[in-house]
């Protein structure tokens, strides 16, 4: 099984898609919201760049906002 992180923001209408892609497809993940974890929101920065969300990690491989081909490709979902 892959270890998955999303990073997220209440609001986010990719990060509710991204769960509910994970849900849909029985994928385990941690969810980080960086509205209130300053830690996780300097983490996600610093790992990714990226300001926005969702930044999710699968194992090492990190994908910008909800990028479906990839994560099915990641999380070998056909």
């Amino acid at each position: 099984m892959a270890n998955v992180t999303i990073y997220t923001t209440p609001t986010c209408g990719y990060c509710k898609a991204a769960k509910a892609f994970f849900q849909e497809h029985g994928v385990t993940y941690t969810e980080k919201d960086v509205t209130v974890d300053e830690a996780a929101r300097d983490e996600m920065i610093q790992k990714s760049g990226q300001l926005g969300v969702p930044v999710i990690f699968v194992n090492d491989e990190i994908v910008i906002g909800f990028n479906q081909p990839k994560l099915s490709q990641l999380l070998a979902i056909s």
